[in-house]
């Protein structure tokens, strides 16, 4: 298939497959924060666990506030090109990745961000902050019921493309 990159129709080709690498990257580390950090951090002694919540911790919150940035920006700029299109599946879609979004950027990272400082802080030999001990258990606890949204964002997105492949008259990928 010849697709014109920077013709309208390559730009949202590239845009698609941003939303769905950037998607990769956040849900990605959703479920490693889930399942594996979480369950590290129950099991470490006190050195190794500080040691990874000032190093290990920021890089890949890093990541994954940006690839939840991303791919909200993206979905945005795909719902601005579907023009009042949009179907139940896009809009329970875009639903739950903007909750969780707001999630990582609102709630996730301002509690970090607490914990993170105060491991510093107790590493250099100070005091652990106050505030600390009310911060961690709040991401936690926020990660815990999105386990599920990512899995129907990722099942709505492939329902639609199924439809679209098997039962849809214009089959997809299609130009407009």
């Amino acid at each position: 298939m010849d697709i014109p990159l920077f013709s309208e129709y390559g730009v949202n080709y590239l845009v698609r497959w941003g939303h769905l690498l950037f998607g990769i990257v956040w849900i990605g580390l959703l479920y490693y924060f889930n399942f594996v950090q979480t369950e590290y951090f129950k099991e470490a002694d006190a050195d190794h666990r500080s040691g990874a919540i000032q190093k290990l911790v920021p890089r890949a919150l890093w990541w994954f506030r940006w690839g939840a940035a991303f791919t909200f920006l993206t979905g945005l700029y795909l719902l601005y090109r579907l023009h009042g299109a949009m179907t139940y599946d896009i809009t329970v879609g875009a639903t739950l990745g903007t909750l969780m979004a707001f999630n990582v950027w609102f709630i996730i990272w301002p509690n970090q961000k607490i914990v993170i400082a105060s491991a510093t802080q107790v590493a250099g030999g100070g005091e652990a902050l106050p505030e600390a001990a009310a911060a961690a258990p709040k991401p936690v606890w926020r990660l815990g019921p999105t386990r599920c949204f990512p899995s129907q964002c990722c099942f709505l997105w492939g329902l639609r493309r199924i439809y679209q492949a098997v039962w849809s008259p214009m089959r997809w990928p299609h130009q407009p």
